[in-house]
Order: C-alpha cells, then structure tokens, then sequence
C-alpha cells in the first residue's frame, strides 16, 4: 500500500500540472461522509458497520420543497426539508446512502483502505457526477501526499478538495478569526493546504489540495461553500448529518 501510495502522489502531481481544475461559478459539490457504529473496542476494526453519504449541492438549485428523498440501491431514507435546518439545505440536487463495512482497520495514513471503497460506492450512487468532490479528509497533507481526498478523486476521475478541522502532519500559523482570513499549511516546506476562516469568531477549517486542486482552489471552494450558520462547509456538513441519520435509523 505504501508504495501504491506513492504512486498515487506522483500521479496526483501529473494531474494537476496537467489538467488543473479551477472553480466555476455554480459548481455541483459533492459532500461526502462516512460514519461508523459508536462505542466499539479499540480505533476501528475491520467489518465495522458505515453509513457513508454523498450530498450533491449547488447554490439556489432548487425550493426547499423540492428537496429530494436520501436514496438507496433498494429502498427510499426519509429526508428533512430545508425548514428542519438553517443551512441552506435547499440547495441539494441528490443524496445518496450506501450501508457497508469497514474493508480494512483504522490506521494513520492509511485511511483509503478503510472508508476509500465504501466512499467510491456512494459517489458513484449519484445520478449525476459532481464537479468536485468535498471530503472530510487530507490530500497531500499526508506522509506520502496521498491523503484519502486524493485517493477518492483518482479513483472516480472527479477533482476533489479535502476539509478537516486539524492536519494530519502538515504544520502553520492560524489566520485571523475573520471569515476569508487564510493562512498556509505546510509539510517539508511545501504549502499543501489553507488554514481557512469560514465563519468570524470561529476556528477555522483546514482546506487541503486534493485531486487536481492546489491549496488556494481548495481555500476558494470551502470559503464558497460555506455559510455565517456554522464554520463547516454545507455540502460536508449536509453529508455528515445524512450518514449519522442513516445510522441512527438503523438503515
């Protein structure tokens, strides 16, 4: 796996020397999340229960009446409408939820083996492609630059953008708690993502270059995406509320 990975990181830099992907004006974000059973033994085994979901989201798509159910391969999830929640959850094109089980044990740095597949499942549920993937993950903040965002675009061919709320070993000063305010986050003298402020008074939220990304579009993307109501990204923050549902439903 280590040497797949870097592997990985040498095709991400192709790719992005290549063919750079840069924000449009109303670009399809695809939030995407896993969340796992709570209150087993240990970090995470192979097996464990997840609830994975892809939230497509664009700005102003469509009236909070017509936000669409969360889907399944075999069946229909009940889901809110827009008036459950002050995020703009309006702006959901699709949601999707794929019920699974861990492929491989938790271990740092190598969280592609774990959530990678079951994440390629639901995006791949989607009706339609996104332009870009948001995943709560690193990308190139990550011992080999291959951090699970850059696995998941690589693996489905869409650019996609990480959003933690710390790094993994990439190291920077935070900016000032202003919304904009960004600050770089650095591994071996390499900038590899933006500390990014989302909402003023609040810590901010680390944009990290993923597939075809560099730092300063993820930094755009995840300040685009989000709102005042909370520092995490809507399309994110929209797929974590759907997944844990999911897994509280039982589905």
């Amino acid at each position: 796996m280590l040497r797949l990975q870097r592997a990985l990181a040498r095709d991400a830099a192709s790719a992005l020397a290549t063919a750079p992907w840069r924000l449009p004006t109303d670009p399809l974000v695809c939030g995407c999340f896993v969340a796992f059973a709570t209150g087993g033994p240990g970090a995470g085994q192979t097996g464990d229960p997840a609830w994975a979901a892809a939230v497509a989201w664009r700005p102003s798509s469509v009236r909070a009446v017509d936000r669409p159910p969360v889907r399944r391969a075999d069946q229909t999830l009940r889901g809110r409408h827009a008036e459950d929640g002050p995020r703009r959850a309006s702006d959901v094109v699709d949601q999707v939820v794929v019920v699974d089980r861990a492929r491989a044990p938790y271990r740092a740095g190598l969280l592609a083996l774990r959530e990678g597949p079951i994440l390629e499942r639901v995006v791949r549920g989607l009706r339609e492609l996104p332009d870009v993937l948001l995943v709560d993950a690193t990308g190139l903040d990550h011992p080999r630059r291959a951090g699970l965002a850059i696995h998941l675009g690589a693996v489905t061919g869409v650019p996609s953008v990480g959003a933690t709320h710390r790094p993994l070993v990439a190291v920077g000063t935070l900016p000032a708690p202003v919304r904009g305010a960004t600050s770089p986050a650095a591994l071996d003298g390499r900038i590899v993502g933006q500390w990014t402020c989302t909402k003023t008074g609040a810590r901010p939220v680390l944009a990290h270059a993923g597939w075809r990304t560099d730092p300063d579009t993820a930094a755009a993307l995840v300040l685009a995406v989000s709102t005042l109501a909370a520092r995490t990204p809507v399309p994110l923050q929209e797929a974590r509320r759907v997944a844990r549902e999911a897994r509280t439903l039982g589905r």
